[in-house]
C-alpha cells in the first residue's frame, strides 16, 4: 500500500508514529424475546448495574482527577432513578433487559441532542457510553481496548471510559473518525500530553491492524503507511520532542526567573494529593490550586471531617514544604453532586455555587474549615475562597474561619500559620480589588470564569469558542487593576486559570506583574522556558501596549514576536 494522507481536526499537540490498533467494537446480537420473566430480567439488569459500577470504580482507582470527574459523572448516571424507572417499565412490558436499556438510553441521549446548548448535546455520548457498558455486562462481554505494545489507536470514536482504560504508557496517540476537540476524550489527550487527531473521515475504512501510522496533533495530519521521506520527517520531529523533554527534566529545578532578574513563581494545579506529588516532580514551586471537589464527587454522602483532614494533610506533606493553596468547595455550575440536593437552576453558573452554597450549608462549610485548619500543621497551607463577589462575601467567610479556629484551639487542636486569599473570578471582585486587598494575604485570578463572566461567553459551548478570548483587552484591564491594587497593599497575585498555561497568556501576565502562574503540571516546562527567555522589560512593554488595544487579535499580533523566544 502506498502512502495515504488524511486530514482531520487537531485535538492534542505532538507527533507520533507506530503500528495501528484498529478498534471496531463488536455489536451483540439483539434478542428478539425476553430471556426470562420480568422479575428475572429485572434481576439481570440490577446485576449489570452493580457490575458496571464496580468496573467504573476500578478505573477510578488509577485515574487522575480529570478522569475521575468523568467517571464520577458516569457513576451518577448509573444511579439515576429516572433511568432505572424507564428500564423497569420496559422490562415489565416484556422487553429483554438489553433492549430496555438501549431504549431508555436512546431516549435520554435524544433529549440531550435536542438541546440548544452544545456542551449538553455532547454529553449524549457519555449517556450512550453508560448504556454500552450496561449492555455489555448483560451480554457477558467486556468493553474497552487492551494494548499489548506501543501503538496508535484508531477508532470510529472513543468513549471517555475507553480512553481512561487505555494503558497510557503504551498509547502513542489516537485517531478517530468522529468526535471533536471539545470531547472528553480530546480533553484527556491534552491533559496527558498524547497526540490526537479527530474527525479524520475515512480513517477506519482505510486503516488495518499493524500498519504504520504517523500523526501530527498540531496540524491535524494522519499518514497511513508513510513513505521513506515522511518516516524520516516524523522520526526527526519525534527525536526533537524527546530531546526537548530531556532538557525539560534537566531544567525542572530552575526557577521562573527572567533574564533581567524578575522572579515569577511557577506552580502546579492539582486535583488530588497524588497530583501534588506529580507537580513537585515536574518542578513546581508550589501548588497554586488544589481542588477540594475530588473529596466530594463519586460518592453518596459528604466526606467526614476526618476523611478531609487525612487528604489535606497528605497533600501538604507531598508538597515538601512548599505552599499549597486549597480552594474550599466549588460545586454548582457545571459540577453537580446529587446528595447535596442543589436546586435545578435556569442559569447555574450565576446561581447557588461555590461559596454561596457553603453559606447555605454552614455545617458542610464548617466541617471543611475544621479539616483544613487541623491539617495546617503538616505543611504550608493557604486557604482560598471561590466566587467572592465583594466585601460582604469575604468578611462572612473569614468570620466563619475565625470561629472554627477558636473552637479548635479550645478543643486543644494545634493550628499552624496559614494564608487566606480569594479567587478573583467575578468582575465585581476585580473592580473592588482595592477594597478587598487589605483583608487578604493574596489574590488568585481564576481566568476561566473571569473571561466567561466578562465576555458573557459560556466557556463550555464550542459554538462560542471563537468568542472565548483570555487575551481580550477587557480581561487584561481587569487583571491589571487587580495586580495594581494588590501591590499597592503589598500583597501578591497569582493566576490559577488556564490562561497561565497558554504561552501568550503567560507572557502577558508576566508583563502585567503577576507574581505566580499556576497550571497543569505538564505545561510547566514550556512556560518555564518562555519566562527564562523573555526579559521582563520587554514583556512589560508589550502588556502595557496591549491595555490600549481594542481587540484580542491586535493583542496576539503584538505578543507573537516574544513567543518565538521560548521555542
Amino acid at each position: 500500500m502506498s502512502e495515504r494522507v488524511l486530514r482531520g481536526v487537531a485535538a492534542s499537540a505532538g507527533v507520533a508514529m507506530g503500528p495501528a490498533v484498529v478498534y471496531r467494537e463488536a455489536q451483540p446480537d439483539r434478542p428478539t424475546a425476553a430471556a426470562g420473566t420480568p422479575a428475572e430480567e429485572q434481576a439481570r439488569y440490577e446485576a449489570a448495574c452493580r457490575q458496571a459500577e464496580a468496573e467504573l470504580s476500578q478505573l477510578a482507582e488509577r485515574a487522575d482527577s480529570q478522569s475521575r470527574e468523568i467517571l464520577s459523572a458516569h457513576q451518577l448516571m448509573l444511579q439515576d432513578p429516572e433511568l432505572h424507572g424507564r428500564v423497569a417499565q420496559a422490562i415489565q412490558a416484556g422487553q429483554p433487559a438489553e433492549e430496555a436499556v438501549r431504549a431508555a438510553v436512546e431516549q435520554f441521549a435524544g433529549m440531550l441532542e435536542a438541546l440548544d446548548d452544545q456542551y449538553l448535546r455532547e454529553r449524549a455520548a457519555d449517556v450512550r457510553d453508560v448504556g454500552r457498558r450496561l449492555v455489555a455486562a448483560l451480554s457477558g462481554r467486556t468493553v474497552g481496548i487492551r494494548l499489548e505494545r506501543p501503538a496508535v489507536v484508531i477508532a470510529r470514536d472513543l468513549a471517555p471510559t475507553d480512553t481512561i482504560g487505555l494503558e497510557r504508557s503504551l498509547l502513542l496517540g489516537f485517531v478517530t473518525e468522529q468526535g471533536g476537540p471539545t470531547s472528553h476524550t480530546s480533553i484527556l489527550a491534552r491533559s496527558w500530553g498524547i497526540p490526537a487527531v479527530v474527525a479524520a473521515h475515512g480513517v477506519l475504512e482505510a486503516a488495518r491492524d499493524g500498519m504504520t501510522v504517523a500523526l501530527d496533533g498540531d496540524a491535524g495530519e494522519v499518514v497511513l503507511e508513510p513513505d521513506a521521506g515522511t518516516r524520516q520527517r516524523y522520526e526527526a520531529a519525534i527525536a526533537r520532542a524527546r530531546q526537548q523533554a530531556e532538557r525539560d527534566r534537566a531544567e525542572a529545578s530552575l526557577p521562573g526567573e527572567t533574564p533581567d532578574g524578575v522572579r515569577v513563581e511557577l506552580a502546579g494545579n492539582a486535583g488530588s494529593p497524588a497530583e501534588v506529588a506529580l507537580a513537585m516532580a515536574k518542578g513546581a514551586e508550589g501548588v497554586g490550586l488544589l481542588r477540594s471537589e475530588f473529596l466530594f464527587m463519586g460518592r453518596d454522602t459528604a466526606p467526614t471531617e476526618e476523611e478531609q483532614y487525612q487528604a489535606y494533610a497528605e497533600a501538604l506533606r507531598n508538597a515538601q514544604g512548599k505552599r499549597v493553596i486549597i480552594r474550599t468547595l466549588d460545586v454548582g455550575g457545571d459540577k453537580d453532586i446529587p446528595y447535596l440536593g442543589l436546586p435545578k437552576e435556569q442559569n447555574p453558573f450565576l446561581g447557588v455555587r461555590a461559596l454561596r452554597l457553603c453559606f447555605r450549608r454552614p455545617e458542610l462549610f464548617r466541617t471543611q474549615l475544621r479539616a483544613l485548619l487541623r491539617a495546617s500543621v503538616h505543611g504550608r497551607l493557604a486557604i482560598m475562597f471561590p466566587m467572592v463577589s465583594g466585601l460582604d462575601d469575604l468578611r462572612r467567610a473569614k468570620a466563619a474561619l475565625a470561629d472554627v479556629r477558636r473552637a479548635l484551639e479550645a478543643e486543644g487542636h494545634p493550628v499552624a500559620d496559614y494564608e487566606v486569599g480569594i479567587m478573583v473570578e467575578i468582575p465585581s471582585a476585580a473592580l473592588l480589588a482595592e477594597h478587598l486587598a487589605p483583608e487578604v494575604d493574596f489574590f488568585s485570578i481564576g481566568t476561566n470564569d473571569l473571561v466567561q463572566y466578562t465576555l458573557a461567553v459560556d466557556r463550555g459551548n464550542p459554538e462560542l469558542a471563537s468568542m472565548y478570548q483570555p487575551c481580550h483587552p477587557a480581561v487584561l484591564r481587569l487583571i491589571d487593576r487587580v495586580v495594581r491594587a494588590a501591590h499597592d497593599h503589598s500583597k501578591w497575585v497569582g493566576v490559577c486559570g488556564e490562561m497561565g498555561g497558554l504561552p501568550e497568556g503567560a507572557l502577558l501576565l508576566l508583563g502585567l506583574g503577576v507574581d505566580e502562574l499556576s497550571m497543569a503540571p505538564a505545561l510547566l516546562p514550556r512556560i518555564r522556558r518562555l519566562v527564562r527567555a523573555t526579559p521582563f522589560a520587554e514583556a512589560r512593554a508589550v502588556a502595557e501596549r496591549s491595555l490600549a488595544l481594542g481587540t484580542p487579535e491586535e493583542v496576539l499580533t503584538l505578543v507573537e514576536p516574544l513567543l518565538r523566544r521560548g521555542e
